[in-house]
């Protein structure tokens, strides 16, 4: 890190390469979308299997980013972020030279285990800054953070469809060489060799690092996730063996010395465990608005894909500007309870919807559903944030995009469930009913949550009671 940084403002040559890290997941969740056609049309494969270039990046990330995030825990953000970065630029040469679909799922797997490092080290060096500077509410950091993933997850379809015309769908993974390239030169020489986090650990207190703890749990996640999205009751015995796993890993971690993850640390922090149920609760609603909703749009409403799309650009820009505006506010319950009442809201008006709905029934929709994916993500963040041992920070936010992963897996799985027999209006009412019953999940699990007022407020106000 620069000696020029300030010993009492946050470093901000750090911002770029963090920003930029961090894009390299929503960029390439979100620029697949218009690359599927192409790339079936070139290996001559159905959608059920160009399906898993779209699902190998998502269990590659709900597995990776824990994974990933210890590593930081344990040896800093350099170099994991150096390694990681590379990967992803070794995934973007994969597929502009892959000759089968398999390949290009290959390379989506190692684009999902790269673009893993991004989060996790930003959250590791805000708080290493926090502690370096003494300043422990980094807020608009952290909103640079959430809105610049919010705004690429917008351009991303755009963008992809704009490399595709003039490069081929293969451009889509290529786009990633120059990404690569950039972050591997900013982050040799902007991020630190040695962190705040780092220095104020005792002489050979060096944390270790878990392997078989990382294996079970690879395993034990791998094969939940693979029986969720495959959504076939013959692979039974996936559940079976992620329960087992999953129990073997509890007994694993219980009696290790540094577990991967601490579940004795966990349990005894009911504020960041309900953070994580939060956070997959959220993101249930949101995909299986994205997904559920969209086709219906085009299915049942007849509308063009194009016109489908235009209807939930009010969802991605009123996010972006809530996030914008509320942001710099370090406090959050009242963004989680305003959040919540609002997605239950938007998940009731899916029940009004029929195939001559007006349009601008759809766009009010789309925009009350906007002020909750701004409120909600960004308060989340800001929880963790400050709920994490400061010490887990990387491995704790890393946990935190698991959760987001898994509620999309859900999502996927119940838009599977009630639309199985095309995206019918009376499909997408059983649809919007499931999702009132996930809000309404998700506004008591912030209700009954005291410790949440405690978040974001100034020192001196801590020795006040907590609101109800």
């Amino acid at each position: 890190m620069s000696t020029t940084a300030s010993p009492t403002t946050f470093d901000r040559r750090l911002i770029a390469p963090m920003v930029l890290g961090s894009v390299l997941n929503p960029v390439n969740s979100s620029i697949i979308a218009v690359s599927l056609i192409p790339i079936g049309r070139a290996f001559g494969a159905p959608p059920s299997r160009t399906a898993w270039l779209v699902s190998a990046l998502y269990l590659a990330t709900a597995v990776g980013q824990p994974v990933v995030g210890r590593l930081i825990d344990v040896l800093g953000p350099r170099r994991v972020y150096l390694v990681g970065t590379a990967m992803v630029g070794l995934a973007g040469v994969l597929g502009l030279v892959a000759q089968d679909l398999g390949t290009l799922v290959g390379a989506r797997v190692l684009l999902g285990l790269g673009t893993c490092v991004g989060y996790p080290a930003s959250m590791y060096l805000i708080r290493s800054e926090a502690r370096r500077t003494g300043e422990d509410s980094p807020s608009g950091i952290l909103t640079v953070l959430a809105v610049t993933a919010q705004t690429i997850a917008v351009i991303g379809p755009s963008l992809g469809g704009f490399l595709i015309v003039f490069g081929g769908w293969r451009s889509t993974f290529a786009v990633n060489i120059p990404l690569s390239l950039a972050c591997l030169w900013l982050g040799s020489r902007r991020l630190p060799r040695t962190d705040a986090l780092q220095a104020g650990r005792e002489p050979g207190s060096q944390p270790r690092y878990d392997v078989g703890g990382v294996l079970l749990f690879t395993a034990t996640l791998v094969a939940a996730l693979l029986f969720l999205m495959e959504d076939r009751i013959e692979l039974w015995p996936l559940a079976v063996a992620a329960v087992a796993l999953g129990a073997v890993f509890t007994v694993v971690e219980l009696r290790v010395a540094e577990p991967f993850i601490d579940l004795r640390l966990l349990a005894g922090n009911a504020p960041l465990v309900a953070t994580y149920v939060r956070s997959l609760l959220a993101a249930v609603v949101s995909y299986t608005f994205l997904y559920g909703f969209t086709q219906w749009l085009q299915d049942a409403r007849g509308l063009t894909p194009s016109e489908a799309g235009l209807i939930l650009i009010p969802v991605f820009g009123t996010a972006i500007l809530v996030s914008t505006t509320t942001g710099r506010r370090p406090e959050i319950r009242a963004k989680l309870v305003v959040g919540a009442v609002l997605q239950v809201v938007a998940c009731a008006l899916l029940l009004t919807v029929a195939g001559d709905s007006p349009v601008w029934l759809l766009v009010v929709i789309a925009l009350v559903l906007g002020v909750p994916q701004g409120l909600v993500s960004l308060a989340n963040q800001n929880a963790v944030y400050h709920q994490a041992d400061p010490e887990r920070i990387a491995s704790s936010a890393g946990l935190l995009r698991t959760s987001m992963y898994l509620g999309a897996i859900v999502a996927a799985a119940a838009n599977g469930a009630f639309l199985h027999d095309g995206a019918t209006t009376a499909g997408m009412h059983h649809l919007g009913a499931f999702t009132v019953v996930v809000a309404g999940l998700m506004l008591a699990v912030t209700l009954v949550d005291r410790s949440l007022s405690r978040v974001g407020r100034p020192v001196a106000d801590l020795s006040r009671p907590a609101a109800p």
